[in-house]
């Protein structure tokens, strides 16, 4: 069976999505449409026989960094050299970068082998929404200069991201607040709907008390709904913002990266913006 790789295109994001939601990665009903807006060049599928049998994402935001994810080979076809070949497109793709990627657990050594590097977990929480009380001090995101935002994901993430935070806070359906006081913005949230309940993502934040008041007027919107939220666990405030609101621990992976840890500041990372693009 010869197996063709090639890119995708916007239309075919919705397979992608679909494969995904078949291994229970539950993605956000429109994260495909701001995925792609991140790099169109990025997202591979590969065919057998007319038919597709996986897909990957390898968005490059720099010349120094990319991200790796949407990893999926239909199961039926995982012996064959389909998932050896989009990997090879990937990385390819990549090539100079320091590629993060978030491996699920069982297959964290084989990624090792290849030369990538554990730095820590990802672990998702799921929760429920309720009818929070939040305090002053939040606003909605578009109320906010499109540059303070910028600047602040700078802080969180490796690389500027500009098209895919644009396509991110004008999805449908979503939710987005951030702290803004006296000129300064202290954090930003957004909570978007899923195939099954809804992801917060990102949560940002310069504090606890922040981050807890972000995830509270979000989770107003999926009210006695499934939340979910992914948390890096070398944040310990983030692991108490899931204890507090009676989150429980559901799926982990492992962020690692061919290079080396990228120098950002985990403590205000909150809520992982996808495990997809990072």
């Amino acid at each position: 069976m010869a197996c063709i790789i090639r890119n995708m295109d916007m239309a075919e994001m919705e397979i992608a999505a679909h494969l995904a939601y078949k291994e229970g990665w539950n993605p956000g009903n429109a994260d495909g449409w701001a995925f792609y807006k991140a790099d169109p060049k990025g997202f591979f599928i590969a065919e057998i026989d007319s038919r597709v049998v996986g897909c990957i994402s390898a968005v490059k935001y720099s010349n120094e960094f990319g991200f790796i994810g949407f990893y999926v080979v239909e199961p039926e076809y995982r012996g064959t050299t389909a998932g050896t070949q989009l990997a090879l497109a990937a990385l390819n793709y990549l090539e100079g970068c320091n590629i993060g990627i978030d491996g699920v657990l069982d297959k964290v050594e084989n990624y090792e082998r290849i030369g990538f590097k554990r730095a820590y977990k990802n672990s998702r929480f799921e929760g429920i929404g309720n009818n929070f009380r939040t305090s002053e001090n939040l606003v909605f995101m578009d109320n906010i200069d499109k540059q303070l935002i910028y600047k602040y994901d700078l802080k969180c993430f490796p690389a500027e991201r500009h098209n895919f935070i644009d396509a991110w806070l004008e999805m449908p359906n979503i939710h987005a607040y951030a702290h803004y006081k006296n000129g300064k913005l202290g954090g930003w949230g957004v909570i978007r709907p899923c195939r099954k309940g809804f992801k917060i993502g990102p949560l940002f934040a310069d504090s606890f008390a922040i981050a807890d008041n972000i995830y509270k007027a979000l989770a107003t919107h999926a009210v006695d709904e499934l939340i979910y939220i992914d948390i890096p666990e070398k944040n310990d405030f983030a692991v108490q913002l899931a204890s507090k609101h009676d989150m429980r621990l559901v799926f982990e992976t492992v962020r690692m990266y061919s290079k080396k840890e990228p120098d950002i500041d985990l403590q205000k990372v909150f809520g992982v913006t996808s495990f997809e693009l990072g």
